[in-house]
């Protein structure tokens, strides 16, 4: 068994399509399928379905799945032990992140890093979701909890805090509330409960009991906007409200705090670009300590 086509089975089995797969290997389509069906071959069995939009994992490609994940961490460890390790700081990483931190902080940010390193190519996926990093949904994962179980590395990025905010115009139109029973007098923007990811998003039910916002969005970039809108008062992250003049701070003695996580997987420890990339979050968190 080529151990080339086991990472290119990795590839499409993540990606759900060769042609996402082949992209992210630069390697061109009709070569990876070919690789594909080689690896099929040598297993005697069918690994994928095969369709116009996309390919589907059979039972038999499910099995094969946690072992061609095993292979990738010995493989790496063994890298790591004989001092192979890239020490280049070249190739891609895929940072995940909650869409808040990942659009209005990292994004303006991470050019920095591709000026420092032109071979470095960064993917950022700022989506208000959790990401394995076990199946590589993600090579770093910007997380609200540690974990307590897989073989990760986690540390600490920051605290940051939340405050309540309502526009300029709300407020004018229908006055500020003076304390958190009064909120049931105005109109509140949240969160769509059954889409919250993680406990830590629940950031209402530290305010009143019963926050049910007339104006729910599964992202907080989309809270902001709506607030700024006039759609209503909502919790916002102070480091991205504070750059909206536009917003004014209701309640302030209200504040709600949370952290970011950084996390990676262990067998990507030796990595020259994961810790590059890794170092570099906490580099530009560290240079802004006084938003958070």
């Amino acid at each position: 068994m080529n151990w080339d086509d086991v990472r290119i089975f990795l590839a499409v089995a993540r990606a759900g399509q060769i042609l996402a797969a082949s992209k992210r290997l630069a390697l061109n389509h009709a070569t990876l399928s070919r690789r594909l069906t080689s690896l099929e071959e040598a297993l005697g069995t069918r690994l994928f379905i095969r369709r116009t939009n996309g390919c589907e994992l059979t039972a038999e490609g499910e099995g094969f799945l946690g072992s061609a994940e095993r292979m990738e961490t010995e493989m790496l460890a063994a890298q790591a032990r004989l001092g192979r390790t890239d020490t280049a700081i070249a190739g891609t990483v895929r940072i995940g992140a909650p869409d808040g931190f990942g659009v209005s902080f990292l994004a303006p940010r991470m050019g920095r890093l591709i000026e420092r390193h032109p071979e470095l190519k960064i993917q950022l996926v700022p989506v208000p979701r959790a990401f394995s990093l076990s199946s590589r949904e993600a090579d770093i994962a910007i997380t609200l909890e540690r974990p307590e179980q897989g073989r990760l590395i986690s540390s600490k990025l920051t605290d940051y805090t939340l405050g309540l905010y309502a526009s300029h115009a709300y407020v004018e139109a229908h006055g500020a509330p003076a304390e958190a029973d009064a909120l049931k007098g105005h109109r509140r923007v949240g969160y769509v409960e059954d889409l919250i990811f993680t406990p830590s998003l629940n950031f209402t039910g530290e305010v009143m009991r019963n926050w049910n916002a007339g104006f729910e969005i599964s992202s907080a970039t989309g809270q902001t906007e709506a607030v700024r809108s006039g759609a209503g008062i909502g919790i916002l992250h102070n480091y991205i409200a504070r750059d909206y003049a536009d917003l004014v701070r209701v309640m302030p003695a209200i504040s709600i705090q949370r952290t970011y996580w950084t996390i990676f997987h262990e067998s990507a420890r030796d990595l020259a670009r994961i810790r590059v990339v890794a170092d570099f979050l906490h580099e530009i968190v560290r240079a802004a300590r006084g938003i958070w």
